[in-house]
């Protein structure tokens, strides 16, 4: 299969959900949610895309460097490279019913382990959430379980299920903690205080969980989430689905990479090529994680195709360590900006 075969499968699946347009930058499908779009305007969606394309990288090459090492340990994990799958569901909802829930989840979670690297997978409903679960635990646990940010005691249900999937690490993806729509359904979600969000990681801690904070993009939060025990927080504006008014993530990562001294750092928002991996790393993050390309792979391609965007990413990842003289993703930081 090429990308050209998987994108057009990709289109034909996801019945207008998605256009799966030549670059992906948020400005076709402003305000189509349900569907792949930005919320509202679509502005956050467009800055972070235009906020990682205002980033350059020194070209570098008088130097030793032949074979550049991608592979990295992030949480415990060890990764064939820095680009993991973000969480990712409501294929009815917002994909065109392509795939069914379950499927797509195996697909995700299947192309990544494939690849060498690991997926988050999306919560809902309980069939929904239910679904990614199922896949982490056919992958033997590999796999990190992401929570939405429900009130009262029905995170800590989840919390439990997703231990019992087998992960080693599981996150809550606080960034959608004002989605109205799950409070009309009677399921709703919220903020959380320093003490609720301790209360979450000592549990997630006391099942054996390494925690993952998704939705950061404050230095304040960043201290915040560092301090109520956090091993992990992903700088995220929820690809622009969230709320409008607020910067790209690659604007906001480098303030907030700098200001925590423990947490390990990840960024998602508007990668799309191995470029723009090595353009987080160099602002100041561990690994990436990457959204709706990985949806358009699974679409169009299944397993295969998630694992086949993902070595390619692989692939242009070394080929940029190679035309700045980076030798391993370990040694990425700011000497590599323009």
């Amino acid at each position: 299969m090429d990308m050209k075969t998987l994108r057009r499968q990709a289109r034909e699946r996801m019945n207008g959900a998605c256009r799966v347009c030549p670059q992906c930058d948020g400005k076709a499908c402003a305000g189509e949610l349900p569907g792949m779009g930005g919320i509202r305007t679509g502005a956050s969606f467009r800055a972070n895309v235009s906020a990682l394309e205002k980033i350059c990288l020194k070209m570098r090459l008088i130097h030793e460097v032949r074979a550049p090492e991608t592979a990295c340990e992030v949480l415990g994990l060890s990764l064939s490279m820095p680009v993991l799958i973000a969480p990712l569901a409501g294929t009815t909802f917002n994909m065109g019913n392509g795939l069914p829930e379950e499927r797509f989840a195996q697909v995700v979670t299947e192309g990544a382990r494939s690849a060498g690297t690991i997926s988050c997978t999306g919560d809902g409903t309980s069939e929904v959430f239910g679904s990614g679960l199922n896949a982490v635990q056919a992958a033997e646990g590999w796999g990190i379980p992401v929570i939405k940010p429900w009130a009262g005691e029905a995170f800590f249900e989840r919390l439990e299920r997703a231990a019992q999937a087998g992960c080693l690490v599981v996150g809550m993806d606080i960034d959608t903690a004002a989605i109205t729509a799950l409070a009309k359904s009677k399921r709703p979600v919220s903020p959380k205080s320093r003490a609720e969000l301790s209360a979450i990681v000592e549990k997630a801690h006391a099942l054996g969980l390494k925690f993952l904070l998704k939705g950061v993009l404050s230095v304040e939060d960043a201290l915040a989430a560092e301090e109520c025990g956090c091993d992990a927080i992903v700088v995220s504006n929820h690809g622009g689905r969230a709320f409008e008014a607020v910067p790209g993530t690659a604007a906001a990562l480098p303030a907030i990479a700098q200001s925590v001294r423990r947490m390990t750092v990840l960024v998602d928002g508007g990668v799309r090529a191995g470029a723009d991996v090595l353009k987080m790393l160099a602002l100041g993050a561990a690994a990436v994680l990457i959204g709706r390309p990985a949806i358009i792979a699974a679409m169009g391609g299944e397993e295969e195709g998630v694992r086949m965007l993902l070595t390619r990413m692989q692939r242009q990842l070394e080929e940029s360590m190679l035309l700045t003289g980076c030798a391993s993703v370990r040694e990425a930081g700011p000497h590599l900006l323009a």
